[in-house]
């Protein structure tokens, strides 16, 4: 069997490899990358210009952060797939994963295509907190909001996705907080420590979207 590495030096695309790896560990579902071309992370920190590797595994996430760029986004192509995936007429919900909102779902973001193809979707966008009570719970993503300048909470996250989302799901340990226009907020248990609560947190998150689907959006072009 062909190892990634192996895949890449064929000449194969990010996308190929992607299925590769997930027939050889039995994942049915399709994964898909954002891009089949490079988008690098750099940290901009008050030590200078880091690439995130450098950043995140050599230097342990330690620089304190001011600004992150993506080389190489403005030039990416969409995967055609991705964006088709986006733009379908069933889609059900497009849901932003707990992930860091700077280093995860940003680069994402940045991809020429993505952030108008959910914008545009008639599907309700609906992100769930990756800050649980002032910490993430694992990652850097708590450190990096403070030393940005940002309250360490799930509702900065919101304000960060203003525009996109219509839907945010907080802990359940935390306070409902302010309105925030366009966005309804709902608590559940987002903590994942066994298969049962990654199921739990999946249909809230589906819940929360079908009702906004029925209540707030029964025609398109509900974003911004």
């Amino acid at each position: 069997m062909w190892s990634a590495a192996d895949c890449w030096r064929r000449g194969a695309t990010l996308s190929d490899v992607t299925a590769r790896m997930c027939r050889a560990l039995g994942i049915a579902v399709r994964v898909l990358p954002m891009s089949d071309d490079p988008v690098r992370t750099r940290v901009l920190t008050t030590e200078g210009w880091l690439e995130f590797q450098e950043y995140f595994v050599h230097r342990r996430c330690e620089p304190v952060v001011r600004e992150f760029t993506f080389a190489g986004a403005e030039l990416a192509r969409v995967q055609p797939d991705a964006l088709a995936a986006l733009q379908r007429d069933d889609l059900r919900a497009i849901i932003i994963c707990p992930s860091n909102p700077f280093v995860s779902i940003e680069p994402i973001l940045a991809v020429p295509g993505i952030h108008a193809a959910i914008q545009q979707s008639d599907a309700p966008v609906i992100a769930v907190t990756p800050i649980i009570g002032g910490k993430a719970i694992k990652g850097p993503a708590a450190k990096m909001m403070a030393e940005l300048g940002l309250a360490v909470s799930g509702v900065a996250v919101a304000r960060r996705y203003a525009g996109i989302i219509d839907g945010f799901i907080i802990d359940r340990e935390d306070p409902i907080p302010d309105p925030l226009p366009g966005v309804t907020f709902t608590r559940a248990a987002t903590l994942m420590n066994s298969t049962d609560d990654r199921e739990r947190l999946a249909h809230a998150a589906l819940q929360a979207a079908d009702t906004l689907s029925t209540h707030q959006h029964p025609t398109g072009g509900h974003h911004g």
